[in-house]
């Protein structure tokens, strides 16, 4: 499980460039399963924040928090928090990693299985 210090040794430049990618790699997923039909989730993109709307109307919002260099996950399922750690982002709770979080509650909200 990282650390306040491991968290830290990850520079502002780095902190955007990572989250730049990880929001990019989520919309781009999203597009493509609109694009192949496989399910209709609206991605909207506000700076650092990212909402994906499901065709029942729930939501998943990713919010980066850069005075913290973490990300946070909103879905049914609960609110978790990220930070960066051996090339990955890992809950500060439970050290588990994001995108298979983000699929399993995008899985749940859109009632098939979605990976990211």
């Amino acid at each position: 499980m990282s650390t306040a210090s491991e968290a830290r040794t990850l520079s502002d430049a780095d902190y955007h460039r990572e989250t730049g990618a990880l929001l990019a790699r989520i919309e781009a997923a999203t597009d493509r399963w609109l694009q192949d039909d496989v399910i209709d989730i609206d991605s909207q993109r506000t700076g650092g924040l990212l909402e994906l709307t499901f065709p029942n109307g729930s939501k998943i919002i990713i919010n980066t928090q850069p005075p913290l260099h973490e990300v946070w996950l909103a879905a049914q399922g609960g609110g978790f928090h990220y930070r960066w750690s051996d090339g990955r982002w890992v809950d500060t709770r439970d050290g588990s990693e994001f995108l298979q979080a983000l699929a399993q509650h995008a899985s749940a909200q859109g009632g098939k299985a979605l990976q990211f």
